[in-house]
């Protein structure tokens, strides 16, 4: 069985889609790769590592990571389960236009300075629409670049470029919460819990993650909980059942917290998912 599963979704003049699919069974660093175009993957299952150089970014469903063409990269998989993403190219001259100035390197070709962004509900949200519109044939090509493009002007835009100061240690120990939580995504964390896992104090980590990622741990373990539901909703007619096995205490929490992040519940996410499948 080959490591990866790509199937290419959408291929038209202004926009690419490709779902990749990795059963991450290698778990220590792989041979480098490059990436022959540049281009930004979503994850939206699962959890990887990619490394450039001395750096490390974690690749879920809280980020977008930003490939450059001719950058080489290794990838490892410190949690088992594999992980699937949506990768999407668009030509030079648009990317350029979409990217703000400050996230490109000052060269001809276009690339970037960094190697992930955080991305926010109503991304994750476009992710998971574009793919289950995409994957049962029920969205019209414009429709999808239409789209695809609000998510790469969502992604790249002010509302979700937080840069850090913190320094590459509290990098490294914030990754290092990331992916315990990716280890058992569903269980109810506590911060003493997670201290006692990674070392240090739950006050220090607070800060640390605080710093790195812009908002609560809290909150960003919620937000990969409700990914995975954007994930699950459309194959999922029990909505109660789901709840629960997402780690939420009942259906009536998971719902508001479902419609707080995405502005609707998830039955009426669902009704919208299946629509465009119909």
């Amino acid at each position: 069985m080959s490591e990866f599963e790509v199937t290419r979704l959408l291929d038209t003049g202004s926009v690419a889609v490709r779902h990749v699919l990795c059963h991450g069974r290698c778990r220590h660093r792989s041979a480098e790769e490059c990436a022959s175009s540049t281009h930004l993957v979503f994850p939206y299952r699962g959890l990887y590592l990619r490394h450039v150089g001395q750096d490390q970014s974690v690749a879920d469903a809280n980020h977008a990571l930003l490939f450059n063409a001719g950058e080489g990269y290794q990838v490892s998989h410190p949690v088992t389960g594999g992980d699937a993403s949506l990768v999407l190219s668009v030509p030079q001259p648009l990317l350029r236009e979409l990217a703000p100035a400050e996230l490109l390197q000052p060269r001809d070709e276009v690339g970037f300075r960094r190697q992930s962004l955080r991305i926010d509900p109503r991304a994750q949200a476009l992710v998971a629409l574009l793919r289950h519109g995409l994957q049962h044939g029920g969205i019209e090509p414009l429709e999808a670049e239409s789209l695809a493009l609000t998510l790469l002007c969502r992604s790249l835009g002010p509302r979700t470029t937080h840069a850090t100061a913190a320094t590459q240690s509290r990098r490294r120990l914030v990754n290092r919460v990331k992916v315990l939580l990716a280890g058992d995504p569903t269980r109810r964390w506590s911060l003493e819990d997670i201290a006692a896992e990674i070392g240090g104090s739950a006050v220090y980590l607070t800060q640390a993650f605080q710093q790195v990622e812009g908002l609560p741990l809290y909150r960003y373990h919620l937000r990969l909980r409700l990914a995975r539901a954007l994930d699950l909703i459309p194959r999922s007619a029990d909505m109660s059942a789901l709840a629960l096995d997402l780690g939420f205490s009942s259906h009536s929490h998971f719902s508001a917290a479902f419609k707080q992040a995405y502005g609707r519940t998830p039955s009426a996410f669902r009704r919208s998912a299946l629509a465009k499948s119909a």
